[in-house]
């Protein structure tokens, strides 16, 4: 029953608007974020700090980040961000995440991750064409939980905490090697011609699919 404003979104977007079918997939990216999102704030004692939530600058969602090829492939996923402006958050910005094996211990599962962008410099990233995981910008393990202290060492010089949930646990996880690209089609099907930075600085309107998803983020957020 909780999950009914996802599968809500989804069918008042992909049913009562005819849309193509790569419009349909996007959209249900959209849905699957804000369940995953709910999921993980679902359990206070593992969830993502409030604190952090309060000061993060941007929030990305990569549901079920797949391993490709085996011994030394690769992952793929594809995902959203919505960041913070002056009273509310964003349209979703689409985005990919790909490239090289970067620590993520999945043999064939599917992971979620959840991404932490913490100030305007990490949000800069994000309107480049593509940036690299670890090289560019580092993504750091996140603390999980009521206890987890968010005034350590690590959020004074972090611009992104990364956090990864597969089969049922949750927690940080320091991401190397991926690199993070728009996704420019998705973006173009239901922006047109919005930049990037246009969408994440409140010039887009927000999709019907992505309702439920920043309804969640204000709900764990507070605002």
């Amino acid at each position: 029953m909780l999950l009914r404003p996802f599968a809500l979104a989804l069918a008042l977007t992909c049913t009562a608007v005819s849309l193509p079918l790569s419009a349909q997939k996007a959209a249900r990216r959209l849905v699957r974020a804000g369940e995953v999102f709910h999921e993980i704030m679902g359990t206070p004692d593992r969830a993502i700090p409030h604190a952090l939530l309060q000061r993060a600058q941007c929030i990305a969602i990569i549901p079920g980040v797949k391993r490709v090829g085996l011994g030394f492939g690769g992952d793929f996923g594809r995902g959203v961000v919505t960041c913070r402006n002056r009273r509310s958050w964003s349209a979703p910005l689409f985005l990919t995440l790909g490239g090289g094996s970067f620590g993520l211990q999945m043999g064939a599962q599917q992971t979620d991750l959840v991404l932490l962008i913490l100030n305007e410099e990490g949000e800069n990233y994000l309107l480049k064409d593509k940036f690299q995981l670890g090289g560019d910008m580092a993504a750091t393990a996140g603390p999980v939980g009521r206890e987890a202290d968010a005034s350590t060492d690590v959020l004074l010089h972090a611009k992104m905490l990364a956090y990864s949930r597969s089969k049922g646990l949750f927690g940080g996880i320091t991401l190397k090697g991926g690199v993070i690209k728009q996704d420019s089609d998705s973006n173009q099907q239901y922006y047109g011609s919005k930049t990037p930075r246009e969408i994440l600085h409140g010039g887009a309107r927000t999709p019907a699919a992505a309702h439920a998803l920043l309804n969640e983020i204000y709900r764990a957020v507070g605002h």
